[in-house]
């Protein structure tokens, strides 16, 4: 009797574990079946549209991805992957929009709406555009996946738009050039500034940045003691130029009188953020 009494607690100890996994594969059965109803794929969709209407993202999302679990090889199944990254995008969540995205774009590259995906891409980056004092991945990707709009759909209904996102975007890149110079400028390392100017001049014409990229080459050549640079310099913005406050104040340089302007920040794109 003793030897039972003794051996009983490891009896209930090994029947306790034996059973704990049974009703851990039970519960999560039940948990499975509950959360698995098959439905059919207009009502799992029309579900999620309401979800997106009343601006409910995360339950839409989570609906659109279950019309695809459900139905893979539906038609709506494509849809729901678009429309996931759009629940995703106008939930902020950015990062998420751009991988449903990118799976799209690789899943259906031929897709009518493909144009589409690649401009809500764009979105994606170009609504993170931060200030021209922070760093501008977000505005170099922009640029990129616009220029992919308008390399591929050219014709389309977005690319219109996407060009114009290209202006500004560029406009906001040499802004960032411009920050970085007047800097240099500042601490008098001229030579570090006058590669600044030189990138906007060179690469970003059509900026609304250029008038004073070369205002600044002005001064920095005046700076240096390099008169004929500064001369040719000012004759360039006056060219090009002529009516703009710059071109005085770079005038008024070259002729020995201090700038104006010393401390303005050029570019109207900048001026917005």
């Amino acid at each position: 009797m003793s030897i039972f009494l003794r051996a009983r607690p490891a009896f209930i100890a090994l029947t306790v574990a034996f059973a704990l996994p049974l009703l851990a594969s039970c519960g999560s059965d039940e948990t499975a079946k509950d959360e698995y109803k098959e439905r059919p794929v207009e009502e799992l969709y029309n579900e999620a549209m309401d979800n997106l209407s009343n601006k409910d993202y995360e339950k839409a999302v989570k609906a659109f991805d279950e019309v695809e679990r459900q139905h893979p090889y539906s038609v709506w199944a494509t849809k729901a992957q678009l429309m996931a990254a759009y629940a995703h995008y106008e939930h902020n969540e950015y990062d998420d929009a751009i991988v449903a995205l990118d799976r799209f774009i690789q899943l259906h590259p031929s897709h009518k709406d493909v144009a589409y995906a690649y401009y809500l891409k764009a979105q994606c980056y170009y609504e993170q555009i931060a200030d021209v004092r922070r760093d501008q991945k977000m505005t170099a990707n922009a640029l990129k996946t616009l220029q992919e709009i308008v390399d591929r759909f050219p014709n389309s209904r977005y690319a219109r738009d996407a060009r114009l996102k290209i202006d500004l975007a560029r406009d906001h890149l040499a802004g960032k050039e411009m920050d970085i110079g007047r800097y240099y400028e500042r601490q008098h390392e001229y030579l570090a500034a006058i590669n600044r100017y030189r990138t906007v001049v060179d690469n970003y014409q059509t900026t609304t940045h250029v008038p004073e990229a070369l205002n600044r080459l002005v001064e920095c050549y005046e700076s240096l003691g390099l008169k004929d640079e500064a001369k040719k310099t000012a004759a360039v913005l006056g060219y090009n130029y002529p009516g703009s406050e710059w071109y005085t104040d770079s005038y008024d340089v070259v002729k020995g009188q201090p700038a104006r302007s010393t401390e303005k920040d050029g570019g109207w794109f900048s001026w917005l953020w």
